[in-house]
């Protein structure tokens, strides 16, 4: 049944593969330019000997049936790993929830056949919005069945080593964490202290 993937034997050497993001396209692959297409055909090579990218789900068709799906998609799950961990670094923590469910809206919208339908056009805008910053690096450990991001860099990036170190030299004050959390749980502890009455 499988084309595009075999089943690891545990004797395979790691793959590692960089891919290049820019404006969330996958733009280079270890240095040497590649469009969308190729980056999937390159990255289904390299994956696919390792396994990754098997999906084996029950799925809701639009009639109300349900139906066992097998696909493999090794290019794809590589890309993905690394792109939503590009987003990670660069977005901002609500514009990356927030994608996450319009991912799964649109996600819906194209199975369902509905391309061309309005909400699927304004998802689709909003979705363009929040990849300008996504442009970097992210290095891919390929093994085993999986995929797994060992590194991420971009111009773009939000992370600060420096507010994060939780070490002496931590520049975030740490003694402003007091107040907002007293301020941030106040409705959770009043509805608490009605709902104990």
């Amino acid at each position: 049944m499988w084309e595009y993937t075999q089943t690891p034997t545990g004797s395979e050497a790691p793959d590692e593969v960089i891919i290049r993001f820019d404006q969330g396209i996958p733009t280079a692959i270890d240095g040497q330019a590649v469009t969308p297409l190729q980056a999937i055909q390159q990255l289904n090579a390299i994956a696919g000997p390792h396994g990754v990218g098997r999906i084996d789900i029950m799925e809701d068709r639009l009639v109300g049936i349900k139906s066992r799906e097998v696909y493999e998609v090794p290019g794809a799950e590589v890309l993905i790993t690394a792109h939503e961990e590009l987003e990670n670094l660069v977005m901002e923590r609500d514009v990356n929830r927030y994608k996450r469910s319009v991912e799964a809206d649109w996600s819906h919208l194209v199975y369902d056949g509905l391309w061309y339908s309005g909400l699927k056009r304004s998802l689709d805008a909003f979705i363009d919005e929040t990849q300008k910053p996504v442009s970097g690096e992210v290095r891919v450990r390929i093994h085993q069945g999986q995929a797994v991001v060992t590194g991420r860099k971009s111009d773009q990036s939000l992370y600060d080593f420096d507010l994060a170190t939780y070490d002496t030299g931590d520049t975030f004050d740490q003694s402003h964490a007091k107040g907002f959390i007293e301020l941030w749980a106040m409705p959770g502890k009043i509805a608490a202290k009605r709902d104990q009455a």
